[in-house]
């Protein structure tokens, strides 16, 4: 933590701020979880030592409950299970992932007092809760945790009162962090790293935060002066200024006051209608709004329940719709375009995909912070739909751009870097066979995707050629 310090303001409390120079994907500093569990729905699909997901994990022999790679992560994990192993023997199941979460916090503190531990910068004693500025809904599911809590901490153990125990489920409430698989591509747990609370918010930030290696890495997305404060975004940035400010009220509990949120910066692109000489009104500007607002919810449902073709209907009757009024980087022209390349790459349309996800990250592209990894995965995603779609040129050109992403935002070592750096290999090695030889290079394509032995035919000299063949491409 020597490349970082501890200062106080009165708007914002405290952050974190630059004590030397970084550039552009400089890992600031890197941070082990003060205690992290799987989420409730993957317990038995991910690691409880390394959250990395496995189809065949062995299963703790006692409680039966905790899952591992192999014996290595087993024998790394005792030290933080043996207490948990016990609790879930005797309570007769395991609690949900607030309770688990918040009991091994308590056995570390039990276990070496809550005061500083090494590399920490903050203790967990003085970690914001904002127990104070809960609603009832809020105080009604805390007391149902203290319950729950209660019930499953074992009577021999220390014993903690009602408000710190609130302090504790109030800390995992604001500054729980998700930790992501191995890929980096779902959420399968939550932990609490006490120098990374310390990190402000700012909608157009300075810093980004990865999960590597068992780790979650702080890395600078450009230049960071000496004395410059350290932040990261809390909430995706797709979002008009307004309604993030009201997430972060509702979730975290303080007014965003950044420039971005004070200037409206990037809303007129965010709500941007089509331009032209017969600009819509503002009543069909509001009612295609209003219908894309109640599609996704009816997309949310059909997803839920798996009826893909339900999904791919409801996104056609919705462009159709959007396309007419709505600019190209309106948020809900964007999530449409977003969700129907990803559910027709899942259904192997390809053609069809490519073009939706074009217009997509081009419109992502005058949105986000040129480093901001939502872009670079969004990048990623739609360069392999292109390649799988046999637009070689355009595949290749968009894993390129986002590998340059992702070196900055996930670093060399972060296994989707790793993966995306062999698709550029491979991509280019493609797009140079392209460019020699098309006809070659479908040839090939062909019998790649039949799973057939290669057979190209001679090509037919010039003088040969008849009408129509090779014109299109």
């Amino acid at each position: 933590m020597e490349n970082v310090d501890v200062f106080t303001c009165e708007a914002k409390g405290r952050g974190l701020k630059a004590v030397k120079e970084f550039w552009a994907g400089d890992v600031i500093f890197a941070e082990r979880a003060y205690a992290a569990v799987v989420f409730d729905s993957l317990t038995h699909l991910v690691c409880h030592t390394c959250f990395k997901r496995h189809e065949k994990l062995q299963r703790c022999g006692q409680c039966k409950f905790a899952h591992y790679c192999d014996r290595t992560c087993q024998k790394d994990a005792w030290v933080n299970h043996k207490n948990e192993c016990s609790a879930i023997k005797r309570h007769g199941k395991a609690p949900n992932e607030n309770i688990r979460l918040a009991a091994r916090i308590m056995w570390r503190i039990e276990k070496e007092g809550g005061g500083l531990t090494e590399g920490c910068l903050v203790s967990i004693d003085n970690l914001q809760n904002h127990v104070d500025h809960f609603g009832d809904e809020e105080k009604k599911e805390m007391r149902i945790d203290l319950e729950s809590f209660l019930e499953f901490w074992p009577p021999d153990n220390k014993q903690f009162g009602m408000q710190y125990i609130s302090h504790i489920l109030g800390v995992i409430n604001c500054n729980g962090f998700t930790l992501s698989d191995q890929r980096g591509l779902q959420a399968v747990g939550v932990g609490i790293f006490p120098n990374l609370c310390l990190v402000n918010h700012d909608c157009w930030p300075n810093c980004t935060v990865i999960f590597n290696n068992g780790k979650i890495e702080l890395r600078a997305l450009g230049k960071i002066s000496v004395g410059e404060e350290l932040t990261v975004s809390y909430v995706d940035f797709l979002n008009v200024s307004e309604d993030r400010r009201q997430q972060l009220k509702k979730q975290y509990y303080f007014d965003c006051t950044c420039e971005h949120c004070q200037k409206g910066i990037k809303d007129d692109l965010m709500l941007a209608v089509k331009e032209g000489d017969e600009k819509p009104s503002k009543e069909v500007v509001k009612d295609v709004i209003q219908f894309s607002k109640e599609t996704l919810e009816k997309i949310d449902e059909a997803r839920t329940e798996g009826i893909y073709h339900q999904v791919v209907k409801l996104c056609r009757e919705c462009l159709d719709k959007q396309d007419p009024v709505l600019g190209d980087t309106n948020l809900y022209l964007l999530r449409i375009l977003s969700i129907m390349s990803e559910v027709l790459s899942y259904l192997q349309l390809f053609d069809e995909a490519a073009g939706y996800s074009k217009r997509m990250v081009d419109g992502y592209v005058k949105l986000y912070h040129p480093n901001n990894a939502q872009l670079g995965m969004a990048l990623m995603r739609a360069g392999v739909t292109h390649w799988h779609a046999g637009l070689i040129e355009a595949g290749h050109g968009m894993i390129c751009k986002a590998y340059a992403i992702l070196l900055v935002t996930h670093g060399s070592t972060h296994p989707i870097t790793k993966d995306l750096e062999a698709m550029r290999i491979q991509s280019e090695m493609e797009l140079r066979m392209f460019q020699e030889n098309e006809f070659v290079y479908y040839k090939m394509r062909e019998a790649a995707l039949q799973n057939q032995t290669i057979q190209v035919m001679p090509e037919p000299a010039a003088n040969e050629i008849s009408p129509g063949i090779f014109q299109k491409k």
